[in-house]
């Protein structure tokens, strides 16, 4: 077994998962944030603004990740001055395929928070801004915490577009191995090792998201 491959492998899909999500999340939550607020049961309806984000959103969710690879190609070479070949090229496909994703994510978790939370600042005079601020986001963090687990196991489904762009990982490492193998792939230590490691990966996300959500969920049980 290649160590130094599989380290290699692994690194490009934890920078390619972490970043990507980074990212996601750097546009996805004001975005989500701003469909709560706008939605008919919202702090500050407003439908115009809703329906035309709703549509972005729903329409960049709609679109397959690797029609997005192509589309965003232009714009990957542009940024990193190549399109291809390297495991940061499929950053910006990656960010675009789940920030839509993540958006209503968030939109899902601050819809949890208890209206009569909301009422109740702002019957003291909080300004739309300190809703959001010191209710919205402090009260639906649990919730959010698990959205962000759920993103980045799906951020890192999404990896697996790397391989048509020759861009590495260990999803593209697999499908790499397999079709240069496909006799013995299945006798290759190697070959499960690039499963195990993926699969660890995603219970490492899961349980870490999992676990600091409930530290953070107020209305868990103390014992």
């Amino acid at each position: 077994m290649n160590l130094a491959n599989l380290l290699s492998l692994t690194l490009e899909t934890l920078l390619m998962t972490i970043l990507s999500t980074l990212l996601a999340y750097l546009i996805g939550l004001p975005v989500g944030v701003i469909l709560n607020i706008t939605s008919k049961n919202g702090i500050k309806p407003n439908k115009y603004i809703n329906l035309v984000i709703g549509t972005i959103v729903n329409i960049l969710r709609s679109i397959p990740c690797l029609i997005l690879v192509v589309i965003c190609m232009p714009l990957t070479r542009g940024v990193f001055g190549r399109g291809t070949g390297a495991w940061y090229t499929i950053l910006i496909p990656l960010f675009v395929a789940a920030f839509g994703f993540v958006a209503r994510m968030v939109e899902q978790s601050l819809s949890e928070v208890p209206v009569g939370e909301l009422e109740a600042v702002k019957s003291l005079g909080a300004s739309s801004f300190q809703l959001i601020y010191k209710v919205l986001l402090p009260e639906a963090r649990s919730s959010l915490i698990s959205g962000i687990a759920v993103s980045a196991v799906s951020i890192l489904g999404y990896t697996s577009f790397a391989y048509n762009i020759a861009g590495g990982g260990l999803i593209a490492g697999i499908w790499s191995y397999y079709s240069k193998h496909t006799g013995d792939y299945f006798a290759s230590f190697y070959f499960w090792a690039l499963i195990i490691v993926v699969v660890l990966i995603v219970q490492l996300i899961q349980e870490l998201g999992l676990f600091i959500s409930k530290k953070l969920d107020k209305r868990r049980i103390l014992k």
